[in-house]
């Protein structure tokens, strides 16, 4: 058997596939979080514009009055 030199720089492929598995773990994580944030957004988004719709209707009521 070769003896390794205790000088050896590099990675063992244990360690890489560790990185590897951790790195997709945390995306998988991200990608579920982002469209969690995606779709509160859009529920903001459309209440905002449905608030405003109601002030523009109720502006419009007003006129319509005078």
């Amino acid at each position: 058997m070769k003896r390794v030199s205790k000088n050896c720089k590099g990675f063992t492929l244990v360690e890489m596939v560790l990185v590897i598995a951790i790195i997709v773990i945390l995306a998988s994580v991200l990608i579920l979080s982002i469209g969690t944030f995606i779709e509160r957004a859009k529920k903001a988004a459309s209440s905002v514009s449905l608030h405003n719709w109601s002030i523009s209707r109720a502006a419009s009521d007003i006129d319509a009055q005078m």
